[in-house]
Order: C-alpha cells, then sequence, then structure tokens
C-alpha cells in the first residue's frame, strides 16, 4: 500500500528555486522590475469605514504591511524573483480572516456594496500566482473554516469546510473512517481542499483515483452579492449543463467555495510497483498510452526522461518507468500484469524494489530545485506541466526542451509524463537556467514564453492541474479561441462588478 507515511517521507515545500537572498524594502509597484510583465500596478484601497464594517463581520482584519506581506506570500517562482529584487508584489490591501459561510457573505456584501476586490486566499501553496492580490481590497483568509460537518458511511462520501489543510484532512478520514481521498499533490500538507477545488488540482495517484474534479459530489459557493447556492450532490444528472464543473478550477473569479462533499474510497489492502527503462522517451510514452489503452489503470503511472532519470534513479542512459498500483489485490495484479506485458515488448527490466523506494523518496524533489546544478545568486529553477493527445506527445516534448533549452542562460529542460489517461497524458516540463540577478525575470518569461508557443501551436491545453492565476493568463485567449469569450461571459454574468479576484485566468 502507498501510505500516507510513505507520502510524508517524500515530501517536499518547494515547487521551485530562486537565487539571491531576499532584500530589504516595500513597493507595490513590482511592474517596474524590469522585464516582467506578469505583475499589474494599480491597487484600490480599503476606506477606513470599510474596514470598520469588515472588522465587525469577521474575526480579525490585518492592516499592517509587513503582515500583509507575510500572509499574502505564495510559492510562485515570478513572485519570488520580484521579492528578492526588492519589490513585494502584494499591493496595499488588508487581509480579513473568516471562520464561517454567514462571514464570507456579509464580507462579500459589503465588498458588492463599496466596489471592493476580493481575493480568496488559503494554504498559498499556488505557483501561478492565483492568490495574490493583484488589484489590493480585501485578501479573504478562509484557514479559519475548518471544520467537518459530516460522513455519510454508505454513500462514502464526507463534507468539509474549505479551509481545511491535506495533511489533517487525509490523517482525520484515515484514522477515524478507514478512507482515503487518493489525493496526494506535492503540496498537500500546505494546501487546503478548497484550494484544490479552485484550481482543479492533481494528485501522485490520479490515475487510480482521478482528479479533484473527479472526487467533488457538491459544494456551497458564495456569489459576489454575498448569494449562497449549492451545486452538485448528484452522481450524475442530466438537468443541463454541469454548474458544479464551472465553478471548480474558477480560482475564485466566479464565487467562494466555502463548504465541500467529497467522494472517498477505501484504503487499500494490496499494493506493488514494476520499472522498466527504454532506450527513448518516445519509446516510454508509446508504452504508457498502450497501458492505459488495454484497460490498467494503475495509481502512478510515470514516465521520466533520462536528465530526471539521472537526477532520481541514477540512471542517466535510459528512460524510467515506474508503474505503481493499489486496493483490491485482484484489481492490482490485473493491472500490473497488463503494464508488464506491454513493457516487456520494448523495455528492460529494471529493479522494481529499488526503483520504487528510491520514488517515494525523492519524488516531490525532482525538477523542482536545481539538484545535480550548482548554486548561485541567478539561479532559477521552475516546473510548467501541460496535457494533450498521445499523437502529439513526443513531438511536444522534443520541441519544449528544444525551445527552452535554445534560451541564453538556461541550464537545462527536461520532463516526465505524470499523469496519464486513455486518450493523452500530462508532460510535466522542468526548466533551470542560471543568469544575472538582474535578467531572471526577463530569461523567465522567454522561458515561458517558448514552451507555451510550442504548447498551443500542437493544440495541446495549457494546464494539466497547477491552474491558470497570473502566470499563463497570457496566453489564456490564443489558447482557448472563441471559447475564451464564453468565460469572459460567465464572468460578466456572476460578477458584473468584476471583484472577484480580477486579473486572474486571463480575465
Amino acid at each position: 500500500m502507498i501510505s500516507k507515511e510513505a507520502v510524508k517521507r517524500g515530501y517536499n515545500r518547494g515547487n521551485y528555486t530562486v537565487g539571491a537572498p531576499s532584500q530589504p524594502g516595500w513597493a507595490a509597484n513590482a511592474g517596474e522590475i524590469s522585464g516582467d510583465s506578469f505583475f499589474g500596478t494599480e491597487a484600490v484601497a480599503v476606506p477606513q469605514a470599510v474596514l470598520d464594517l469588515l472588522a465587525a463581520a469577521a474575526d480579525s482584519v490585518t492592516t499592517d504591511a509587513a503582515a500583509v506581506r507575510e500572509g499574502t506570500r505564495d510559492w510562485w517562482a515570478a513572485s519570488m524573483i520580484a521579492e528578492t529584487s526588492g519589490r513585494p508584489v502584494a499591493p496595499e490591501s488588508v487581509i480579513v480572516s473568516v471562520s464561517s459561510t454567514e462571514q464570507v457573505q456579509a464580507v462579500m456584501r459589503i465588498s458588492d456594496a463599496h466596489n471592493i476586490p476580493v481575493t480568496v486566499s488559503a494554504g498559498r501553496s499556488n505557483v501561478t500566482g492565483a492568490a495574490l492580490p493583484l488589484a489590493g481590497g480585501i485578501v479573504l483568509d478562509i484557514c479559519g473554516m475548518d471544520k467537518f460537518l459530516g460522513f455519510d458511511e454508505q454513500s462514502q462520501i464526507i463534507e468539509v469546510e474549505a479551509g481545511v489543510f491535506g495533511d489533517i484532512f487525509e490523517e482525520k478520514i484515515q484514522a477515524e473512517y478507514g478512507m482515503t481521498l487518493g489525493h496526494w499533490p506535492s503540496s498537500y500538507a500546505i494546501s487546503t481542499v478548497g484550494g484544490w477545488v479552485a484550481c482543479r488540482g492533481a494528485g501522485q495517484l490520479s490515475t487510480r483515483y482521478g482528479k479533484i474534479e473527479d472526487m467533488v459530489f457538491g459544494m456551497d459557493v458564495v456569489l459576489a452579492n454575498g448569494d449562497l447556492v449549492t451545486l452538485g450532490n448528484s452522481s450524475r444528472a442530466a438537468v443541463g449543463p454541469d454548474l458544479l464543473q464551472m465553478f471548480i478550477g474558477s480560482e475564485g473569479t466566479l464565487g467562494v467555495v466555502t463548504t465541500i462533499r467529497l467522494q472517498l474510497h477505501r484504503l487499500p489492502d494490496h499494493g506493488r510497483a514494476i520499472a522498466y527503462g527504454f532506450e527513448t522517451f518516445a519509446d516510454g510514452l508509446e508504452a504508457c498510452r498502450q497501458i492505459m489503452q488495454q484497460g490498467a489503470t494503475p495509481a502512478a503511472l510515470r514516465l521520466y526522461d533520462n536528465l530526471e532519470s539521472g537526477v532520481q534513479f541514477n540512471l542517466p542512459d535510459t528512460n524510467v518507468l515506474l508503474v505503481a498500483d493499489e486496493g483490491a489485490k485482484e484489481s492490482v495484479e490485473a493491472g500490473l500484469e497488463i503494464s508488464e506485458r506491454v513493457c516487456a515488448e520494448t523495455g528492460i527490466k529494471l529493479d522494481d524494489e529499488a526503483i520504487f523506494e528510491r520514488w517515494l523518496d525523492t519524488r516531490y524533489l525532482t525538477g523542482k530545485s536545481a539538484e545535480g546544478f550548482k548554486s548561485s545568486p541567478g539561479l532559477v529553477a521552475d516546473t510548467l506541466e501541460m496535457v494533450g493527445r498521445w499523437k502529439d506527445l513526443p513531438a511536444i516534448y522534443d520541441e519544449v526542451v528544444a525551445a527552452v533549452n535554445a534560451i541564453p542562460g538556461t541550464l537545462a529542460g527536461s520532463a516526465h509524463q505524470s499523469h496519464a489517461y486513455v486518450d493523452g497524458a500530462c508532460l510535466y516540463f522542468s526548466i533551470r537556467g542560471d543568469i544575472a540577478v538582474e535578467e531572471r525575470a526577463t530569461w523567465y518569461r522567454s522561458a515561458w514564453d517558448a514552451a507555451n508557443e510550442v504548447i498551443i501551436r500542437h493544440g495541446a491545453t495549457l494546464s494539466h492541474h497547477h491552474g491558470v492565476g497570473l502566470l499563463r493568463a497570457p496566453y489564456m485567449e490564443e489558447s482557448l479561441g472563441g471559447g475564451f469569450q464564453v468565460l469572459r461571459a460567465v464572468k460578466t454574468a456572476l460578477d458584473p462588478k468584476n471583484l472577484l479576484n480580477p486579473g486572474k485566468l486571463g480575465l
């Protein structure tokens, strides 16, 4: 069984590395950074009269500039670059802490009456700037909404508030109910259930358990005007478009998720892993395609290119594929039998146990640090995940790595396949550069521009599970085409004053 303890053993708190020590100073005008076009420069101040209303409606209101900066810091490489350049990216804003749905409604009514923007915040583990208060105003901290509200044992559905942190959530449902959600993102101990839903997150074992949008049974959402709506609460339905899914992944731009009902799974009683090496990354992708299309659904189907195979498994001359599953013994063994047969056709058998143990120890490190590269003040490392069709993935891999490596200052581009489906898969790219400190923002944006040009040209999807935030906002309209105007229309209808997390999703 791939246990909670095993996950925590390999847990790592960072999704990127940025060199240069922190420098003193405060500047809301982060857009002045040379080469940086992610951040805006205008912020809405909250008048004293509104602060008084908020203080009466919420648990607390924080106005101190240093405390706000600390309380809005995220894990995005671009905001770290800005902060270590002496220009923190949290503009003038206040943090309003709440602990109930009724308080969220009250805050939104105040926001609506006084035209004050609201950015929802919780664990702040996001790596795209999704929770940065770009427009100032109110930062709505929902970490106090951390209650477990009920468990339907027969249906295996649990109801929790959106501010529950992932490690606390999983520990409780395992210990008290013998259940798991099966959702293991690398940030699970510093992220919340509501954050998973807001950004359409995925965990390490998504091929078995699904992404978060497959796990949500229903939820309650507070709209921009303070109204409360209940969505979903059905296994399947034919009552018009799926409104529940419209809010999952909306990153706080359409409403504030307050309560979530999730489908759980019984704890697995059996687990096993196999490992093979392939001559090329394309050969490994083909094996993954065959495994999925022949009916196996292993919990983890992870293919690492030769650079990442060298870093993670000390096997730089091959492309390592790990296939691991957990659940009822009969289903696990049946899926691994299919996987073993497929892999044996073109791959070379590796030491299953050694590869699996090494993966448990290091899986959150590969590509998310500069391991194997020298450390310097100009070091930047980040990850980019996308999803495309099987027929396009070999070319996308080759072209993205080549495009990133062609940028002056790049140390290395690499990738692994992290999540797989019958029709396609997610490629999780790592980008690392070592440049002059003052050129970090320029290099970072150039790397993302180069990679996303390839993704858009192949008609693939910009993000598989990290979301959009500010990072992918510049590419959204071109990527979605006419669908972007539909998104804009939905936003206008639900939030006509553009108060909810303005500037995100490319809106």
